[in-house]
């Protein structure tokens, strides 16, 4: 297994399913809805709705009018202005996006992206002093800035003002800047708070041009924020949901060459764009850039018209990325070779510090980490004394609250509560280590933290799963944080056979159930490691794919998970102790249980011919040979439930006395109806 626990979210009434479905929804698009809270038809339609009215007044933005006004006047002025951003892939398209905006307003612009080996993140006094030698009078920061106090203090001393634009989370201060724009600062009231450093950017452009204008500058910049909004996995919900909807199709068609080259590059130059066609095929060779420090790579490759050259820079950004993942893996490799022989540094956080880590690909490697033990992961590279930190959270640990309280061993931090990053001198380091496995011991309670899986949906009936349902599910696009894509739960599928792919690297099946038979494929693990052979039983949990192949469009279940399904009648054992104590069970689960009117009468013969004598003893053999249904199958759970609603309506008496039960024949005077018993009543409603 590979999540400790799977979460299935309650079963959506079969009301609100065909509410939903009567407006126009498929079966598996209205169950999942409904499942995630939208189960009233104008929920499910705002919700779905990606029309760009849903992109709110930039002027609803905390000190937007002062940006706007004081970049206006720069602009008037002729003065000289930097577009000082970040190095990560946000970062770069924000950068991108507001200096090509403001050059073609006429503006003098020099874009600004620190080297993340020399000078680490945001706006330093060394950047500060260079664009001050170029004449620059105004900075405006994207996707940076938030906790720059002292460095904007310092650039106001030399007479250059600063705009800040950020989206990460505020210091109790703000700094001291012409104007502060970033939708979490406490007294924001704007309606939306997830948006990244390049849609603020993108607000900001708008915001800098007449309304009647603005849907032209969305049209030319979408794209660029649709993929710094993918990259930076903000919540695919509200304004962001139309940002990335019309921004993937607007980088469908393309006409950046140096985008159209990387798109090929990275394989996604056919069919329709995606929300994974960015997050793992762009999103990385331009964050490649940035942490290989050369980060005005992939800036270049934005801008540049020339095709020729696009296409040079693609395949620059391309290696970058294969270099990235050496140094990733060697590192990796070193790390879980230590955390092997220690063991004891995996809870309740991993904290560990090296020399001469690549400090661009630590944080690639916190995130591994932090995946693969189920902990908070911070990874700290050390040079001259000096560590530069990145964190990656799990369970819900808020990181940037975490270095708040340990601002006094800082030099300095900034992220949000997924992610983070510091600096730190090496001194401080065995202090900060227990003041954050401090916090952590008691966010957790002192209880591991689990590896823990979503369900949206179980599976009732594997005839849902065709090719026209699965397709339908591209309604919910696009998928990411906030609204992902849809996992379903299927228990009980007979593997009828099984073998590796791809080098041995993946598993592929054939599952059959409810007379359906499934193809499915389970990446990064196999047989071996799995476990499996055919006849095996599993429970799955997994998303819907369609394949085409050769012209064949099919479904196919992407595993995210599986593990053994118990044996047919210790799980309908488990199913009937839930029933009688009031437990939930899907439509599947009760259809285990709901006997019918011939198992009914089945049972009754056999119990007028075994106890003509008297009561017998209600023991395994009578389990055994009650349950065994005409087919051969083994029916326990209903014969259960029969027993007990033929006790419950006085035709047989079922007595348990200690360890010992007896079944004895009654002899009702008057007719019996079955169907008014508890029991039946449940499985009933249940399957409503």
């Amino acid at each position: 297994m590979k999540y400790e626990q799977w979460t299935l979210k309650p079963a959506p009434s079969a009301a609100d399913t065909a509410e939903l479905a009567q407006a126009g929804l498929s079966t598996l698009c209205a169950s999942v809805l409904c499942a995630r809270g939208y189960t009233r038809p104008d929920d499910a339609a705002r919700f779905l709705s990606h029309d760009k009215t849903r992109l709110h007044d930039p002027f609803l933005m905390k000190d937007m009018d002062r940006a706007a006004a004081r970049i206006s006047a720069a602009l008037d002025q002729n003065e000289v202005m930097a577009v000082y951003g970040d190095y990560d892939v946000d970062g770069i398209t924000a950068t991108a996006l507001l200096s090509g905006f403001l050059t073609q307003r006429g503006g003098a612009v020099i874009s600004y992206i620190p080297d993340r080996e020399d000078e680490g993140y945001g706006l330093n006094r060394s950047a500060i002093d260079r664009l001050k030698r170029q004449e620059v009078s105004l900075i405006v920061t994207v996707d940076c800035g938030i906790t720059a106090d002292t460095e904007v203090d310092y650039a106001r001393s030399l007479g250059i003002d600063v705009v800040i634009t950020d989206h990460h989370h505020c210091k109790e201060e703000l700094p001291r800047a012409a104007a502060v724009v970033d939708p979490r600062r406490p007294d924001c009231t704007y309606p939306f708070k997830e948006l990244c450093g390049v849609a603020l950017a993108l607000k900001l452009a708008m915001a800098l041009t007449p309304e009647g204008e603005r849907a032209a500058v969305f049209r030319q910049y979408g794209e660029l924020a649709a993929i710094g909004t993918v990259a930076d996995v903000m919540s695919l919900t509200d304004e962001n949901r139309a940002i990335v909807h019309h921004g993937l199709e607007l980088l469908r068609h393309t006409r950046r060459p140096g985008l159209q080259a990387l798109l090929r590059e990275a394989g996604c130059g056919d069919g329709p764009l995606t929300t994974v066609n960015v997050g793992y095929g762009l999103a990385p060779r331009i964050n490649a850039a940035g942490r290989m420090g050369r980060a005005a790579v992939a800036l270049e490759l934005i801008r540049t018209d020339i095709p020729s050259h696009g296409e040079e820079l693609a395949q620059t950004l391309c290696q970058m990325n294969r270099d990235r993942q050496t140094i990733e893996q060697a590192i990796l490799e070193e790390c879980e070779a230590y955390l092997e022989q220690h063991p004891e540094e995996t809870a309740p956080a991993i904290i560990l510090a090296g020399e001469g880590w690549h400090q661009g690909v630590v944080g690639i490697v916190a995130s591994r980490l932090a995946e693969k033990y189920a902990c908070p992961a911070i990874m700290i590279s050390l040079e001259n004394g000096i560590g530069k930190g990145s964190c990656r959270s799990f369970g819900g640990f808020h990181l940037f609250r975490a270095l708040e309280k340990c601002a006094p061993l800082l030099v300095e931090f900034g992220g949000h509560h997924l992610a983070a990053g510091f600096t730190v001198k090496e001194e401080n380091i065995p202090a900060l280590k227990a003041a954050i496995l401090e916090q952590v011991t008691e966010y957790t309670g002192g209880r591991p933290m689990t590896a823990e899986i979503d369900v949206d949906l179980e599976i009732d009936d594997c005839a849902l799963l065709n090719l026209r349902e699965a397709e339908t599910l591209s309604t919910l696009e696009p998928f990411g944080t906030g609204n992902p894509r849809p996992v379903f739960l299927l228990r009980s599928a007979a593997v009828v056979s099984c073998c590796d792919v791809g080098n041995g690297r993946h598993l592929k099946m054939k599952l059959r159930r409810d007379g359906v038979t499934l193809d499915a494929i389970f990446f990064s693990a196999n047989t071996a490691a799995c476990g499996v052979s055919p006849g095996d039983r599993l429970d799955l949990i997994f998303t819907l794919q369609v394949n085409e192949y050769r012209g064949e469009r099919a479904v196919q279940l992407q595993l995210c998970d599986l593990r053994p399904a118990p044996a047919r009648a210790q799980l309908e054992r488990e199913l009937y102790a839930r029933l009688r104590e009031g437990e939930f069970l899907s439509r599947w689960e009760a259809g285990l249980l709901l006997p019918r009117r011939q198992d009914f009468a089945r049972l009754w013969r056999l119990l007028e011919q075994l106890c003509a004598a008297g009561p017998i003893p209600a023991d395994a053999a009578l389990m055994k040979q009650a349950s065994r249904d005409p087919s051969g199958r083994c029916r326990y759970g209903r014969t259960l439930v029969c027993l007990h609603v033929m006790d419950d309506r006085g035709l047989i008496r079922w007595e348990t006395a200690g360890s010992e039960a007896t079944v004895s024949i009654c002899r009702p005077e008057h007719k019996v109806d079955l169907e008014e018993a508890m029991l039946m009543r449940r499985l009933r409603s249940l399957l409503q």
